[in-house]
């Protein structure tokens, strides 16, 4: 059992940086591949950004590629979503989530524990 909760989220202004935090609770979140997902209003939710159990390998999505970058500290039971020059379209709920796969995988269903979400909001 894993527990996920996401902080760092809020109202920010484009060019601007934000970090988001998520702590887990639990012995073998070191097992765990991790993934920042976003869903906005009327859209499906997606994989922005994870970085599998190990931290060997990591994975961005074209949208964020070269602004966007996930950390992982297993000492601490964190993984962080580093966000810089945001722009409007990055507007979204954020969620951290956990698989149990080894490897990254992009499918949501592949993702076994989520977090509660943090609205991450940016003006033009």
């Amino acid at each position: 059992q894993l527990q996920l909760v996401e902080s760092g989220g809020g109202l920010v202004q484009a060019g601007d940086s934000l970090r988001l935090s998520c702590a887990a609770s639990g012995r073998t979140f070191n097992l765990y591949t991790m993934g920042w997902f976003r869903q906005s209003p009327e859209k499906e939710r997606v994989l922005v950004a994870a970085i599998n159990w190990n931290g060997d390998s990591t994975f961005s999505a074209d949208s964020v590629k070269g602004r966007f970058t996930i950390l992982r500290d297993d000492a601490k039971n964190m993984v962080w979503l580093q966000m810089n020059n945001l722009k409007p379209e990055d507007t979204a709920v954020y969620y951290c989530a956990a698989s149990r796969f080894p490897s990254i995988n992009m499918r949501r269903a592949s993702y076994d524990y989520w977090g509660q979400g943090t609205q991450v909001t940016v003006s033009s």
